[in-house]
């Protein structure tokens, strides 16, 4: 049987620190900020049968647990530098930690960035990860720095994890958009590319990294709790309301082939996305344009910031839209 700390050194500690002055095996790691820079730090908890099914693939686990915080540091526009994990466990299984050690760090690696510590103990299935990052003052991309005639984008597409959730959880209606948007045929494969961004999210943090860094948007915020849910945050804290053309949000590709209501429900409330939602000058549109090609990344201009307070939600032609939307609530 696997110890805590037989499981620590086969599963999760690497030959030697990458960037920490003081890896995993002491009491506390040690980092060492790069001069003149400001340290982002960000927590996510995912608890089983609440953020991931029982049985949930062990390695697209692994993934997942990172990229909700890579997210983070990406609506900041932070550089990733490390993080730690707290595992909660029902048994040292060796066949799920090979698989969700080895999808964690796959995304690290690709990130760049450094497991440093944590913590195991046995218990139900938790995962929580403290992830931290870098940037230069004056660079961090604020939820509370929206201001009046910007305009709003999204990266990425929307609303593909919310159908898949929807298809797993055997909610009426979902078998049927899959079949649809899989022209009538057979809706598995349709269901497959929709899970892939349920369960195995892209961070953007390239994106994030060029909007702050050449300081072309105002605010951020990643979109995990649903687009209506999350923007509702940059406009409290900004003081601002805004516009948003539902018919505008980029569906993903299996959700577009879906009913309207469909896509503007998940669209704009789906949740689970991970993807960005930013505020910028609209003097600013071409730079928007150019640092989504320069990362990779599909931005789609999808409204505008007023002062006048409140979330007004409309179509393509500009009709106001009686739509009854919210994110998702942890504790609702």
């Amino acid at each position: 049987m696997l110890s805590e700390f037989d499981l620590i050194a086969e599963y999760f500690k690497r030959p030697r620190p990458l960037r920490a002055t003081l890896g995993i095996g002491d009491d506390c790691a040690l980092l060492t900020p790069g001069a003149g820079m400001q340290t982002a730090i960000s927590s996510d908890m995912l608890v089983e049968g609440r953020h991931f099914f029982a049985g949930a693939d062990p390695y697209q686990l692994g993934h997942k647990s990172l990229a909700v915080n890579l997210s983070d540091l990406a609506a900041m526009g932070a550089r990733p530098v490390a993080f730690t994990l707290a595992l909660a466990l029902p048994s040292a299984d060796r066949g799920w930690l090979a698989g969700f050690s080895a999808g964690l760090f796959a995304l690290a690696d690709a990130h760049g960035c450094e497991l440093v510590g944590g913590d195991t103990t046995k218990g139900p299935l938790n995962i929580c990860i403290t992830i931290f990052g870098e940037l230069a003052p004056g660079e961090a991309l604020r939820r509370d720095a929206a201001r009046p005639g910007d305009d709003i984008w999204i990266s990425g597409t929307l609303g593909d994890a919310r159908l898949a959730l929807a298809a797993c959880l055997n909610e009426p209606g979902a078998g049927a958009q899959l079949a649809q948007a899989a022209g009538g045929a057979d809706g598995a494969a349709r269901f497959a590319a929709a899970s892939a961004r349920l369960h195995a999210p892209t961070p953007r943090v390239a994106l994030g990294r060029l909007l702050a860094q050449q300081r072309i948007a105002h605010a951020a915020i990643d979109i995990s709790d649903g687009l209506v849910g999350d923007v509702g945050h940059i406009l409290k804290l900004s003081g601002v309301g805004a516009v948003l053309d539902v018919d505008a949000l980029p569906a993903g590709p299996v959700l577009a082939g879906c009913a309207q209501d469909w896509r503007r429900a998940y669209t704009a409330a789906g949740g689970d996305d991970y993807e960005l939602c930013f505020t910028a000058p609209a003097e600013a549109r071409g730079a928007v344009l150019a640092a989504g090609a320069q990362s990779g990344t599909a931005v789609t201009r999808v409204g505008r910031i007023e002062a006048e307070a409140g979330l007004r939600l409309v179509d393509v032609h500009g009709a106001p839209l009686a739509l009854k939307l919210h994110g998702f609530d942890h504790f609702g």
